[in-house]
């Protein structure tokens, strides 16, 4: 694979900054009465339609294979609508910030499965830089004064399911993805698909978040989601498809780093030197955890 330089790093900064921002946002909306499932059928319905307006702009033209639907069905499930309903619902009991730490463990479940299917090589740096980051998960729920209350913890714990559902993404994108597909489509559909998954599923539960118009305060915020985090997915499948699933999962990373920063910003949180000291760790995983340019080989390797 040709060496694409320093635009992959690039890409990974900018989606983990956009990307960190939805934490904060998906806190503002539930905090204002939204439904955890009602956000997740949204969040995929809009951020479908962002896409769709992309692709119609670049006159973007579907590419369909015979494993299309597969794709579009694994990037719905593990990518949006398991995971967004399971932070969702974390959101209105667990600080945007500390919330967005729990993406630090994707390298390390995304390393794990990618050994187990030999699809990686074992490398020691990189597998004591994503312990680093387990460590920094640690170090945030172990504690007793590191969360602002310890009914905090269950709900960090019961997110962490989401990072196998990413993960899980991660090493199906990288591995049967083919270069040829059109990523805007294939989200596009994907988004589409967990939006009609779902749909049912809000209506049964009576968890359905009408929008207004004008807007009023969760819908501006439910539809600035949309947009974020369809540019931010966007960009991070394309890092999968450019560098490989394991270094497109450095995204935690820096997702962690921005999602703590817009709370700050945001709600003015102030969290305890465990929390400080659990980020610190994590800086240092990201440093250890960078795979070497062979990683890139692994795209070389993806079913056609």
């Amino acid at each position: 694979m040709k060496n694409k330089g320093i635009l992959p790093y690039i890409m990974v900064l900018l989606a983990g900054l956009i990307w960190g921002l939805t934490f904060s946002l998906a806190k503002i909306a539930v905090d204002e009465g939204a439904h955890p499932l009602g956000l997740t059928f949204w969040q995929a319905c809009l951020g479908s339609l962002v896409l769709i307006v992309i692709a119609l702009i670049r006159r973007d033209k579907p590419t369909w294979e015979h494993r299309t639907w597969l794709h579009v069905t694994v990037i719905a499930l593990m990518g949006t609508a398991l995971p967004g309903a399971l932070y969702f619902y974390a959101a209105s009991k667990v600080p945007a910030g500390i919330l967005s730490i729990t993406t630090a463990l994707v390298p390390l479940v995304t390393y794990l499965i990618s050994l187990m299917l030999r699809i990686e090589s074992f490398m020691l740096r990189r597998v004591f830089g994503i312990v680093t980051g387990l460590a920094a998960i640690l170090l945030l729920v172990g504690p007793e004064a590191s969360l602002p209350s310890r009914d905090m913890v269950p709900w960090v714990l019961l997110v962490l399911v989401s990072v196998f559902f990413y993960a899980v993404e991660n090493v199906y994108v990288g591995l049967c993805v083919p270069n040829s597909a059109n990523m805007t489509f294939l989200l596009m559909m994907a988004l589409l698909l967990a939006a009609i998954i779902m749909l049912p599923i809000v209506l049964l539960n009576n968890a359905f978040v009408a929008m207004t118009f004008p807007p009023d305060k969760v819908t501006g915020v439910m539809l600035l989601m949309g947009v974020v985090s369809s540019i931010a997915y966007l960009i991070f499948l394309n890092v999968v498809r450019m560098a490989g699933p394991v270094f497109a999962s450095l995204i935690g990373y820096t997702v962690t780093v921005a999602g703590v920063m817009w709370g700050l910003l945001i709600f003015g949180e102030r969290h305890s030197p465990w929390v400080w000291l659990s980020l610190l760790v994590m800086l240092t995983g990201l440093m250890l955890v960078t795979p070497a340019k062979s990683n890139a080989a692994l795209v070389d390797k993806r079913s056609p």
